[in-house]
């Protein structure tokens, strides 16, 4: 079964930095896109930042540039988002999604369940 699992969330203060992991079982990631979703409080999820491990190109929207970066790690089947300097506009429940061979702007048709991020004042 094709599952993805997001962890490494927690609470941080504003200017701290944490890392996530999104975890691949069932497939390998070296065929797909794979998409860091964003949903704040009250709001729907947004696209955050985005690999694709077909070309390698990554993307980000322009509130994370220069503060989130966006890695692939084919042996271990994981992808990360680093993410530094972060502010309370970061809060949020985080969700890794993929689409098979694809670039980033399709509709991912993956996803797994979330981890909290709550970035404090």
């Amino acid at each position: 079964e094709v599952q993805l699992q997001a962890s490494g969330g927690g609470l941080v203060q504003a200017g701290g930095f944490l890392r996530l992991s999104c975890a691949a079982s069932g497939f390998t990631f070296d065929d797909y896109s794979v998409h860091w979703f964003r949903q704040a409080p009250g709001k729907e999820p947004a696209g955050v930042s985005c690999i694709n491990n077909l070309d390698g190109s990554t993307t980000h929207i322009d509130s994370v540039k220069g503060r989130f970066t966006i890695s692939s790690d084919n042996a271990k089947n994981t992808v990360y988002l680093q993410m530094n300097s972060l502010k309370p506009e970061d809060t949020g429940v985080y969700y890794c999604a993929a689409v098979y061979r694809a670039g980033c702007y399709s509709a991912m048709n993956y996803w797994g369940k979330g981890t909290l991020v709550t970035v404090s004042s």
